[in-house]
């Protein structure tokens, strides 16, 4: 079991990134720009799990091959990549015995070359260790597929359930991400090649017993039980802690993986949360206060990202962390403005919010990375999205704009006043700098003369400690 689970793990050990090819069959109603786009997804959901994709093998198709996902001209295409047979094996009973044993234990050399004469013809610059299918697999098709290719065969749900392994810092999501894994393997154990052994059962030794398989399968089941009542201990914490900041107003960041939302982050709250161009860098959620500091403190956090087929495992298992966004009053839905697939990534969000009961609260649509988008991509985006807001979140003025609109929103119309602050009460400029944005600043002989740029109910109380 633990050797089925590291699979992956252990493909990407070491210091040589394990060469890749990828697999997608075209169903009806994809388009060809949707598959592209799924699988160059795909491909830097490998890269960031350090592999080296280096060709593509796709096949257009009504539905998936019922055994082996593709036909079998493209299977054989498929091999010419790994270094396989191209050909699944007839089935035989474990322990059966024919007659032609020994003539299928060892194909034919000739046979074997007439199978690939008939493929494509394709030159791979190196051989694949790794098959990465842009489809869940069920268990027969994994295994049939190794078989026709001699190499490892994973699905994108598997790679992203490693990713978010590799990628969980804290306690609470490294026991949801495991319970999604497990709930991901339990199906597709695969029992020893002899099939039959079974541990002696029942009191006295009476009775067929338990196989091996079903042992593992039992203890699968067992861990997740456990791991649900910690998550459950580990839950209720966070549920206090939002009670908690329930009377606060609250800002959630939520889009697409990638969309620049842990970036943006650290622009409106000054704080060095972590950013890496790779899918998937944030998994926990971080709540943080607006700086500068208002009146009541505004909160922001930062939520998980999301990703076209999400597998429905890791949903449920990260419901509780994503129920932030559930209890914010506001959802900054963060999109990658420079992306080709933008319209796809941000239906997948609405999706998901709507899948799990969280998109009731008032949104804005933000276009992130707006500086990667032509001047004529930008007229198309704000024909298409008129109520959208354009911004860089590497930008620091697109920032302090949106800051001030997040501060309208919460406390009211920004208004600008000027305080005249004496010598005797200096105390008050450090507050001064910590609920309002500082426009100037400038020191006669009786004080401090700043102008400021607040919402009134500030402005009015710092107007009343002066006097």
């Amino acid at each position: 079991m633990i050797e089925e689970a590291g699979r992956i793990a252990k493909l990407t050990e070491g210091d040589e990134r394990p060469s890749a090819v990828v697999v997608a069959v075209q169903l009806p109603g994809v388009s060809d720009g949707e598959l592209a786009s799924s699988l160059a997804e795909l491909e830097r959901l490998a890269t960031t799990l350090g592999l080296d994709v280096i060709g593509r093998v796709t096949q257009r198709r009504a539905r998936l091959a019922p055994g082996v996902v593709l036909g079998e001209g493209k299977l054989v295409e498929l091999a010419q990549w790994t270094g396989g047979t191209g050909k699944v094996p007839a089935y035989q009973r474990p322990g059966a015995k024919t007659a032609a044993d020994d003539e299928l234990e060892e194909p034919d050399a000739d046979e074997a070359a007439a199978d690939f004469a008939d493929a494509p013809a394709v030159a791979p610059p190196r051989r694949a260790k790794v098959v990465i299918v842009d489809h869940e697999l069920s268990p027969s098709q994994s295994h049939n597929l190794e078989l026709a290719t001699g190499v490892d065969v994973v699905d994108r749900t598997s790679v992203i359930l490693e990713i978010f392994h590799r990628h969980a810092r804290t306690r609470e999501a490294r026991l949801q991400v495991e319970v999604a894994r497990l709930r991901y393997l339990a199906p597709r154990l695969r029992g020893a090649s002899g099939g039959g052994d079974r541990v002696r059962g029942g009191i006295g030794g009476k009775g067929a017993g338990e196989s091996a398989l079903e042992l593992d399968r039992r203890r699968i089941r067992d861990r997740i039980a456990e791991l649900k009542d910690e998550l459950a201990r580990i839950e209720g914490g966070s549920q206090i802690r939002r009670e908690r900041r329930n009377a606060l107003p609250t800002v959630a960041l939520v889009g697409y993986t990638n969309a620049g939302k842990s970036s943006l982050m650290r622009g409106l709250t000054s704080t060095d949360v972590y950013i890496a161009d790779k899918l998937f860098a944030t998994l926990d959620t971080t709540v943080r206060r607006l700086v500068p500091p208002t009146e009541p403190p505004i909160l922001v956090s930062d939520t998980v990202g999301f990703i076209k087929k999400l597998p429905h495992d890791l949903v449920a298992s990260f419901r509780s962390t994503l129920d932030e966004a559930g209890d914010a009053d506001l959802l900054l839905h963060v999109v990658d403005a420079s992306d080709p697939a933008h319209a796809d990534q941000l239906a997948v969000t609405r999706s998901v919010l709507g899948e799990i009961g969280v998109d009731t609260a008032p949104a804005w649509l933000l276009l992130n990375k707006i500086d990667r988008v032509t001047p004529d991509e930008r007229l198309a985006l704000a024909e298409h999205y008129p109520a959208a807001i354009h911004l860089s979140a590497k930008s620091a003025a697109d920032v302090a704009a949106l800051r001030e609109r997040l501060l309208e929103h919460f406390s009211g119309k920004l208004e600008e006043a000027l305080l005249e602050v004496p010598w005797s009460q200096q105390k008050l400029v450090h507050a001064i700098h910590e609920r309002a944005t500082v426009l100037s600043e400038d020191h006669d002989e009786t004080g401090t003369r700043i102008r400021i740029r607040a919402p009134a109910s500030v402005i009015a109380d710092l107007t009343s400690r002066l006097a």
